[in-house]
């Protein structure tokens, strides 16, 4: 799968580019925990029976899977700003509908669509990938991907001091006040990428990922009420495995696939997926099972009796601390590799859920148990888009981001449904009401600490990369694509081509394949890049007459910059032992 270009240059990344991403990224994931501290409440607020209030949460979940890489696919084709705005614009719509209704049904409307948000965390990755320098790009996609713990982790004080002091339907109006600040922002400071996928949208796979997602989803979700040896849930277990095998038969005959299966098959790709769902399920247990401890009345014996908002600020530090994480993430997968940064991170969180089995008793344990296990899933979550652009073409980023997010929110329904019943199993019968008890939160930790250890193992598969090889761009179908169709262009007798050809060498005159070559402009603007051929050559097309700049870089060689000015077809060699040699225009 190729790329091409939009006719206008991007406008270039500004300084504020990455915190409005963020912070867009932060404002999704706000829709996530916005009603925890109402959960309980939902039946009596909405006149409802238990079973039919869940569906206001249960909502949320379905779309926000669906539309993760639905949304990934639609921004590499039409543009991945664009879509970035769209998905906020449909989540402030559904934030509005809610907040302005008590009936069930149009409140679980307004919550399917606020899920649709949830593609704006890929978008804001693959947006960083196409527009930053390599020095920003690892610091800036984890800090896109920590938003989705930092927002849900900083909601929670927040949502509970509004539902405690205002009328509920406040916290919606809050949230489209955010998205709309988001979407205004990001109209103002974010450049469109100029990369696009080529293809057509591939509505067969959308539609049949979308039943097999539902069906999966939705009996892990409702499980517990609809009982898990039911009929009803097996059967829709049994179908999703039905759909969804159907649909990737369906996907692998396609030409340009909502999912490109064959590259989700590759080694790095696959158990970077898997361990995905593995953080995920660790980082959700934690979300559940602190504010019920903290909540509980002292009189229970181990519940440590504080107010909503207390709890939720005793839980907040796991937000805090993911976003604290970025740039000290940065710097060790500069150093190691975001595969060693991974299993740093799953460690520090298997530290954390280990500590906290014995860190119950006060509230200031509990804060302890949150920092532990956020600075781990802060580098566990931001090791995951470098590790899945490392190995993909980039025009696939937005779908494969998609994809991967898609893994983590399958890891938080799973531990949501996992964790839902070890507390329902475990919990004592007082006057007719379940209350948790402090065997059922301990095995609930010690679940979340087996999910880690399948991650590290997974992790320990994953391929071993030098920081170096690791920080290059991936050669792939894409970039050999483009290298051949300026070679074409340079090529031919009697024609008078414009831009560069030549070779890249090493220091003992060898040919260096794979190296980095980039143009740019007179304006400091990218103007061409491509990789050079396994015997070192390299082609390279202009838009117009005039000064450049010949970049080069590979690894394990010091990064090079010629002056050249062109006026047809110019040979240069990129010496690479000779790094900021001036070419003679």
């Amino acid at each position: 799968m190729s790329h091409t270009t939009t006719d206008d240059p991007a406008r270039r990344a500004s300084g504020a580019t990455v915190p409005v991403l963020a912070f867009a990224g932060i404002v999704v994931a706000v829709m996530q925990t916005l009603l925890v501290p109402v959960i309980k409440d939902l039946p009596r607020l909405l006149d409802t029976s238990p079973s039919n209030a869940s569906w206001v949460l249960t909502s949320t979940l379905l779309s926000g899977a669906v539309a993760t890489p639905i949304m990934g696919r639609l921004g590499d084709l039409f543009g991945k700003r664009r879509m970035l705005i769209a998905s906020l614009s449909v989540m402030v719509v559904g934030a509005l509908l809610s907040a302005l209704t008590d009936a069930l049904v149009p409140m679980i409307v307004g919550r399917t669509l606020q899920g649709v948000a949830m593609g704006a965390i890929p978008l804001g990755i693959g947006l960083m990938r196409d527009m930053l320098p390599r020095e920003r790009l690892g610091s800036a996609m984890a800090l896109m991907s920590s938003s989705i713990g930092v927002g849900g982790g900083l909601a929670l004080p927040a949502a509970a001091l509004v539902a405690q002091h205002t009328d509920w339907h406040a916290l919606y109006y809050g949230a489209a006040v955010l998205g709309v600040v988001s979407i205004a922002l990001t109209l103002l400071v974010v450049p469109e990428s100029p990369l696009r996928a080529k293809g057509s949208f591939d509505l067969p796979g959308a539609l049949g990922l979308t039943a097999g997602l539902i069906l999966f989803l939705l009996p892990i979700s409702k499980g517990s009420d609809w009982g898990w040896s039911s009929p009803t849930t097996l059967g829709l277990f049994a179908a999703a495995v039905v759909v969804l095998l159907l649909w990737g038969l369906m996907e692998l005959r396609v030409a340009a696939p909502l999912v490109d299966l064959r590259t989700t098959a590759r080694r790095e790709v696959l158990l970077t997926n898997l361990a995905s769902i593995m953080v995920g399920v660790s980082f959700f247990v934690i979300s559940l099972v602190l504010p019920q401890l903290l909540q509980l009345p002292s009189e229970t014996g181990y519940g440590l009796g504080q107010s909503m908002v207390v709890a939720g600020l005793c839980v907040a530090p796991l937000g805090l601390t993911m976003m604290f994480t970025a740039p000290v993430y940065a710097r060790l997968s500069a150093r190691y590799g975001p595969r060693t940064t991974l299993i740093i991170g799953l460690v520090i969180i298997g530290i954390g859920y280990a500590g906290g089995l014995g860190l119950m008793s006060a509230a200031w344990q509990t804060v302890v148990t949150s920092v532990l296990i956020g600075a781990g899933i802060g580098l566990a979550y931001s090791s995951l888009p470098a590790l899945i652009i490392s190995a993909v073409p980039a025009s696939e980023t937005g779908a494969a981001n998609g994809l991967n997010t898609l893994m983590r929110s399958i890891g938080t329904s799973v531990s949501s449904a996992v964790i839902g019943m070890v507390l329902a199993n475990t919990a004592n019968d007082v006057g007719g009401v379940a209350v948790p008890t402090l065997h059922g939160f301990r095995v609930s930790f010690a679940i979340a600490a087996g999910a880690v250890a399948v991650g590290l193992v997974l992790a320990f598969f994953l391929p071993r990369r030098t920081p170096a090889a690791g920080s290059q761009l991936r050669a792939s179908s894409e970039e050999d694509a483009n290298l051949a169709r300026a070679e074409q262009a340079l090529a031919g007798a009697g024609q008078h081509p414009h831009g560069f050809r030549g070779r890249v060498l090493a220091a003992d005159g060898a040919p260096v394949a794979r190296a980095k070559v980039t143009l740019i402009d007179r304006h400091g603007r990218q103007a061409g890049a491509t990789l050079s051929a396994g015997d070192g050559s390299y082609a390279l097309a202009v838009p117009a007459q005039g000064p450049y700049v010949l970049a080069a870089r590979a690894a394990g060689h010091p990064p090079l910059a010629h002056a050249a000015t062109h006026g047809g077809d110019r040979p240069v060699d990129l010496d690479l032992s000779l790094p900021g040699e001036t070419v003679p225009a």
